[in-house]
C-alpha cells in the first residue's frame, strides 16, 4: 500500500510547491511560556510571497520557498517582521547548511550570524560591537527551540498581489497587546485578509482571547467546510540536540485545565470556576495538531511520517552498529556531545556550512555540522560517530510529535553508514535496513 501510495503522495507534494498557499504556523512553547501559560506562538507562512526586506513583501522567484510573517514585540519599533522560511526555522539561508545537531551555543552563534548578515538595519551590534540583548532572537531559528506544525491552504495569485499590496503599504508600528493584539490576532488577520471569516477566537476554548492552538483549529474546520480548496497539515520537527525539547502546545482554558498548578487551587478556592474551565475545555478545546501530519523534510518536501515498524528496524540497526563504539560511552550522547561543543568554536567552511573548531590532541581539528560536509572534517571518526548517534536516538525516539520520515532518516542512516565503514560493511547495501533483515543480522 506504501509504495501504491507513494507517486500519489509526491504528486501532492510537488503540487503544493507549485502552487500558492497561506498557512498558520501553530509553534509550541518553550521556556517561561511552556513552564507557565503553554499557548506557544503563532505566525503565518506564505509559499509564493517573499521578503525584499524585513519590512517589504515581494512576489517569490522561482525556486523560493517563500515567507514567514509574525507580529512582535520590543523590536526596533515594528509590528510585524517578514523573514524568509529556512532563516526563520533555522538561521541559515539555504537548507544545506542546516545543522545535524545542535546546542544553546550553537543556536545562538548561527543566529548572531544571520543578524550580522542580513538584520543590522533592525537589530544593530550591541555594545563594543557584541550581539544586541532583547527579543530580536524570535526571528530567527525557531526550530531549534520547538517543534512547529503547518495548516496550509491554497490560494491565488490575486489574492498574492492584493496581500503584498496591503502589507505593504500599511503603517508598521508596534502595537502588540497581550489579550486584543497578540501573535494570534495578527494571524488571523492575515488570513481573513485571504478568506474573510475563516478564522475566529475561541468562545469556550480561549474566553475570546485569540490563542495561536485556536487559529490552527479554526482554519482546519474552515477547510473542512471548504472542501475545494487544497488543504495540507504538516510537522517540522524541534532539531535534534541538548537543547531542551518544547512542550505540547495548549488553548487558554486547556492550559488552567491541564496544570496541576492552577486547576488544584481553583478546585480547592473556587470549584465552580475550576469546574467552568473543565466544561470549555471538553466543549472547546480538544485539537491534536499533528492528527495526520506529514513531515516537512529539509527540501521542503512533504513526506508520511515514520511507521512503528520502521522505527523498530532502524533501532534495531542503530544497536547492531553502535555495537563497536568504545565502552563507557554514556548512554545518551547528548551528554557528551553538549561539554564537547561548549568548548568549541563555530565557524564556516570555504562553502558557507557551519563547522566547528575543537582542540583535540594539542592541535585544532575541525567537524562538519550538515549532511554535506560531516564526513569531510579533521576530527577524529569517533566525534563523528557520536554526533549521528545522538541524532538517530532523538529521531527514533517514540512518544509526542512525529520527528522524521523514512525518506530523512534513510538519508542520515546513510551517513551513519560511511561513519562507521569498515565495521558498517555487512549491512544493507543500499543505505538502511528492512525489519527482515536487521532480524536476520540480529539472529
Amino acid at each position: 500500500m506504501r509504495k501504491a501510495l507513494f507517486p500519489l503522495i509526491l504528486f501532492l507534494c510537488l503540487g503544493a510547491s507549485a502552487r500558492a498557499d497561506v498557512a498558520v504556523l501553530l509553534e509550541e512553547p518553550y521556556s517561561y511560556d511552556g513552564a507557565f501559560a503553554g499557548t506557544g506562538h503563532a505566525a503565518v507562512y506564505l509559499t509564493r510571497v517573499c521578503a525584499a526586506t524585513p519590512t517589504q513583501l515581494r512576489h517569490c522567484a522561482s525556486g523560493e520557498p517563500g515567507v514567514v510573517i509574525s507580529r512582535y514585540h520590543r523590536i526596533a519599533g515594528l509590528d510585524w517582521v517578514a523573514i524568509p522560511l529556512y532563516p526563520y526555522l533555522y538561521a541559515v539561508d539555504r537548507p544545506q547548511n542546516i545543522p545535524l545537531f545542535a546546542d544553546a551555543k550553537l543556536k545562538t552563534d548561527l543566529r548572531d550570524h544571520y543578524r550580522r548578515k542580513y538584520l543590522e538595519d533592525i537589530v544593530p551590534d550591541g555594545a563594543s560591537g557584541a550581539a544586541p540583548g532583547g527579543d530580536w532572537y524570535e526571528l530567527i531559528g525557531s526550530a531549534y527551540d520547538r517543534t512547529l506544525y503547518g495548516f496550509q491552504i491554497e490560494t491565488s495569485a490575486e489574492q498574492d498581489d492584493a496581500f503584498i499590496a496591503r502589507y505593504n503599504s500599511m503603517a508598521n508600528r508596534e502595537s502588540y497587546k497581550l489579550v486584543s493584539r497578540n501573535c494570534a490576532d495578527f494571524v488571523r488577520d492575515a488570513v481573513n485578509f485571504y478568506y474573510p471569516k475563516a478564522v475566529k477566537r475561541g468562545l469556550f476554548s480561549d474566553l475570546e482571547v485569540s490563542t495561536p492552538k485556536h487559529m490552527a483549529k479554526s482554519l482546519a474546520q474552515y477547510s473542512a467546510r471548504h472542501s475545494e480548496l487544497q488543504f495540507t497539515t504538516f510537522v517540522i520537527p524541534q532539531v535534534p540536540g541538548s537543547v531542551k525539547r518544547s512542550r505540547p502546545v495548549r488553548g487558554l482554558t486547556e492550559s488552567v485545565f491541564k496544570a496541576k498548578k492552577y486547576e488544584l487551587p481553583l478546585l480547592i478556592v473556587q470549584p465552580f470556576v475550576a469546574g467552568g474551565f473543565a466544561v470549555a475545555y471538553v466543549a472547546g478545546g480538544r485539537f491534536n495538531p499533528a492528527h495526520d501530519a506529514l513531515l516537512f523534510g529539509r527540501d521542503g518536501s512533504l513526506e508520511p511520517p515514520l511507521t512503528a515498524e520502521e522505527r523498530r528496524a532502524y533501532w534495531k540497526g542503530l544497536e547492531e552498529m553502535t555495537r563497536t563504539m568504545p565502552a563507557g560511552k554514556p548512554e545518551r550522547e547528548e551528554a557528551s556531545w553538549e561539554h564537547l561543543l561548549a568548548k568549541a568554536r563555530f565557524d564556516l567552511d570555504r562553502n558557507g556550512r557551519p563547522i566547528l573548531r575543537m582542540a583535540s590532541g594539542g592541535g585544532v581539528v575541525q567537524i562538519g555540522l550538515t549532511r554535506d560536509n560531516v564526513l569531510n572534517g579533521t576530527a577524529p571518526r569517533e566525534l563523528v560517530q557520536e554526533l549521528l548517534v545522538a541524532r538517530l536516538r532523538e529521531e527514533l525516539r517514540s512518544g509526542g510529535p512525529p520527528k522524521t520520515s523514512a525518506a530523512e532518516l534513510g538519508k542520515d542512516w546513510k551517513l551513519l553508514k560511511a561513519a562507521f565503514a569498515p565495521q558498517a560493511e555487512n549491512l544493507q547495501a543500499n543505505g538502511h535496513p528492512s525489519s527482515r533483515e536487521v532480524q536476520d543480522s540480529s539472529d
